[in-house]
């Protein structure tokens, strides 16, 4: 699912240190100079704390790295994982790594959550295998997955998937516009789509 990802974002340079925090301006901060007194160190203290609380909020203002502020925006960067319902996780996991060949994340929590389950690595992302009951219908589903809910995952070949689908006698459509791209579905009947990508 790499091919989801959005493209990086960029901060404008005048907001970096040299460390590749974000900078922030503090000339609209007015810095008084006390006379020496008894009290003096309890000024400093209380400039240095109005400052960091104007900083805090100019950081949180600043933190999209744009000149201008989008409430819409906040900063997507990629797809995580999808998560897919299954009904059996040993025959799910039969799928998903012995014909489709995935790797587990050991470092991801299996122990934690009150369901059984199992993260499998599509590329940097993942898929959460979660076993528990699938509020949809397993019958009437289109035979083609493009027309259903469905998980894509970029491939680089599509002739070697359908091989191996051909060899394990699963069913799959391929792609109706005629690009490389294979439909099929797990023992659950998600619609699974994987597409063809230049590497």
């Amino acid at each position: 699912m790499a091919s989801l990802l959005n493209p990086s974002l960029s901060l404008p340079q005048n907001k970096l240190n040299h460390g590749g925090l974000l900078a922030v301006s503090t000339s609209a901060i007015p810095n008084k100079k006390f006379q020496p007194s008894s009290t003096r160190r309890s000024h400093r203290l209380l400039l240095m704390r109005a400052k960091t609380s104007v900083e805090t909020d100019m950081l949180a203002k600043d933190s999209v790295g744009t000149d201008t502020v989008d409430d819409n925006d906040f900063g997507v960067v990629s797809m995580h994982h999808v998560g897919i319902l299954c009904e059996n996780l040993e025959r799910s996991l039969d799928f998903y790594q012995n014909i489709l060949g995935l790797a587990i994340n050991e470092a991801r929590p299996h122990d934690k959550l009150p369901y059984r389950g199992a993260w499998l690595w599509v590329g940097s992302e993942m898929i959460h295998l979660m076993e528990l009951p699938n509020p949809d219908p397993l019958t009437g589903r289109p035979e083609h997955g493009g027309r259903d809910r469905h998980t894509c995952i970029a491939i680089r070949d599509v002739s070697k998937l359908k091989a191996i689908l051909d060899k394990a006698g699963i069913p799959y459509t391929l792609s109706r516009s005629g690009r490389p791209a294979i439909f099929t579905r797990d023992p659950d009947t998600n619609a699974l789509e994987f597409t063809q990508v230049d590497a």
